[in-house]
């Protein structure tokens, strides 16, 4: 166990961090929809494509009888929602974040690797879903839908180069074309009101529904939702007081409860249309999505189907997004590696349609229902080391302070934990009593293998239980990155050491000449010298980099000589560096290249489309160096 502290340069999703602003009025409306979003991307995650497969399962085979386990995990969703959302709110990191900063850097990466294949189990549910609803409604085989679903990379870029709240109007557009099409699908199976009640009792009518209940908790209570809902909230640029963080709280609670009934009624939908279209004509063991949609058109008629269809479709292009979001924040939380979202979502789509082309080659389309069920309990498996992590966090005051939950909510959540951990236990037990049971000669090989991965397994979620606790009965200093958590003692002013070097960004606009200004006056104080930046951002300066060699290139180039030669007639040492792609990535890898102590950016007051520095990029880049960063207003 280290001693916590703060990483340099460490915004949960830096691209949106506190891009959403507050209104400062008394309005409770206003202010409420400032804060509506976040829970509603998190509860795309609720009713993905997995869910679909584990809930007609569960309904076919057992008719209503385990709507009580979606009724169970839905307020258990709620609970653990509602602590990260707490998490990322009052102590301004992510759960990837924290977990990082709690424990040691080997248990992180073991936590890393386990949260990363929650994600590729999600993201293989997804690929599964969407191609699935695209052989259904446009008789695409289901191989090809597969490979397809690369493409959807492209939409995440445009989603996220617009902005925080057209991506969570896409997805709140996405889930009402889910509700509306599952509400038709109700209306046409006519469910026996009677029978609904009775399944919210809790039972479990055989050994078999302890299988479906772990899958249906793993598909409604998600590992990687507790990772993202936790970074999302930080979207919203709340005020770090305690009246600000308080407001936080209440609001994301309300956008919590609401986004996640919703979720319900989606999961609870789908279920008892399955319980009532095929439990009650006695076709008990529908496992697979593509054969509910062939069962519906004899069954509810032919709206039925396509309905289906397109919710389904809708389903997967909306967590999609979110998937991508999650393996983002935890690559960068846990191991501090920064791709770019494109490359992150290739990658994650890539580990999913390996497994899903395989089954579909060797297995056939038809064991595809059982592979979606198979990564909702793979979910339900990892979820452990993400839920006890979270609840050790919020109930510590050395990390959220005064805002760490009461009591009654600690025992509420740790039974919750126990509830996961215990079922979760308990399915790897008996699947390991009956694999060893039938192996018979080689059984060694079980015992050399699986058996020891585990017990590393279980004796990892001791210790993310244990340790944790046993640092904070040992008590010690509040961490000093938790901003006003911190200490209170005043700390010593010194008078930081002239810089060697200073980076001046350059854009050939009119901000160059107040940057440049204050870059020579404090380069001539200092007797340092500059060294000019300047981004090319063509359209093939990304892919092509220094080879691209185009006329603007060539002539941006020729500017900054011409710049570095005037400076040196001025009696400053000057040099010059030319970038090509994205500002924030390249500024930053030129900073750290010539080794720059002082960076000076131009503002250009927010107007147009030539605002590329203070508009878009100093928000990123300050996030990105460990030095001190000078932004000049426009001159006047």
């Amino acid at each position: 166990m280290t001693e916590p502290k703060r990483p340099p340069d460490d915004r949960s999703l830096p691209e949106v961090h506190g891009s959403v602003e507050i209104p400062k009025g008394l309005s409770f409306w206003r202010r409420l929809f400032a804060f509506v979003g976040p829970a509603y991307l998190v509860s795309v995650g609720y009713m993905d494509p997995g869910n679909w497969a584990t809930d007609i399962a569960a309904g076919s085979r057992y008719g209503y009888a385990l709507l009580w386990v979606l009724v169970m995990s839905n307020l258990m969703a709620i609970l653990l929602q509602l602590l990260s959302a707490r998490l990322g709110i009052a102590s301004g990191m992510d759960l990837a974040q924290a977990c990082r900063a709690m424990f040691s850097k080997r248990v992180s990466f073991v936590l890393w690797i386990l949260a990363e294949i929650a994600i590729a189990a999600t993201d293989l549910a997804e690929v599964l879903g969407a191609a699935i609803g695209m052989q259904l409604l446009f008789g695409l085989p289901l191989l090809a839908g597969v490979l397809l679903t690369t493409l959807d990379t492209f939409l995440l870029m445009v989603l996220q180069r617009r902005g925080m709240r057209l991506m969570e109007a896409f997805i709140i557009v996405l889930i009402t074309t889910i509700g509306a099409c599952l509400a038709l699908e109700i209306l046409l199976a006519r469910p026996d009101v009677g029978a609904i009640a009775v399944g919210l009792v809790p039972s479990l009518p055989d050994g078999g529904a302890l299988y479906l209940a772990i899958g249906v908790l793993g598909a409604t209570v998600m590992p990687h939702n507790l990772y993202l809902h936790s970074a999302l909230v930080q979207s919203r640029k709340i005020l770090k007081t305690p009246t600000g963080i308080r407001t936080g709280l209440r609001f994301n609670a309300v956008d919590s409860v609401v986004a996640l009934n919703g979720a319900l009624l989606v999961n609870g939908a789908l279920m008892i249309m399955a319980a009532a279209a095929f439990h009650g004509a006695g076709h008990t063991d529908v496992t697979e999505i593509q054969e509910a949609h062939h069962l519906l058109e004899p069954l509810l008629g032919w709206m039925a189907p396509a309905a289906f269809a397109i919710a389904l479709i809708a389903a997967g292009q909306a967590s999609t997004v979110t998937g991508t979001l999650a393996g983002q924040i935890v690559m960068e939380g846990y191991i501090r590696v920064r791709l770019r979202p494109e490359v992150r979502r290739l990658v994650t789509r890539g580990l999913a349609i390996i497994p899903a082309a395989l089954t579909i080659l060797l297995m056939g389309e038809q064991a595809t229902g059982d592979l979606l069920v198979l990564s909702q309990v793979v979910l339900s498996l990892q979820l452990s080391y993400a839920v006890i992590p979270l609840i050790h966090l919020v109930s510590d005051r050395r990390w959220v302070g005064q805002y760490r939950i009461k009591l009654p909510t600690q025992a509420l959540a740790w039974a919750v934990a126990l509830v996961i951990a215990g079922l979760n236990l308990k399915l790897v037990a008996d699947e390991l009593i009956g694999w060893l049971a039938s192996a018979g000669d080689l059984a060694w090989v079980l015992w050399l293998s699986v058996v020891p991965l585990a017990a590393g397994a279980v004796g990892l979620l001791a210790y993310v239980s244990i340790a944790p606790l046993v640092q904070r009965l040992r008590g010690g200093d509040t961490p000093a990155f938790l901003g006003v958590h911190g200490p209170d003692a005043m700390p010593d002013i010194l008078p930081p050491p002239p810089p060697k070097l200073i980076a001046v960004a350059i854009d050939f606009s009119s901000a160059d000449a107040a940057a440049l200004s204050h870059a020579v006056m404090a380069a001539q104080r200092a007797k340092a010298r500059i060294v000019l930046f300047h981004v090319v951002e063509s359209g093939g300066a990304a892919f092509l980099g220094g080879d691209l060699g185009d006329l603007e290139s060539r002539a941006d180039q020729s500017r900054l000589e011409r710049y570095a030669a005037e400076l040196g007639e001025l009696g400053v040492d000057a040099e010059y560096d030319l970038g090509f792609g994205r500002p924030v990535d390249e500024l930053a890898r030129m900073v750290e290249g010539h080794k720059a102590e002082l960076m000076v950016l131009g503002s250009h007051g927010h107007r147009g489309v030539g605002d590329l520095i203070h508009g878009t990029t100093v928000e990123a880049l300050r996030h990105r160096l460990a030095i001190p960063i000078l932004v000049t207003p426009p001159a006047a």
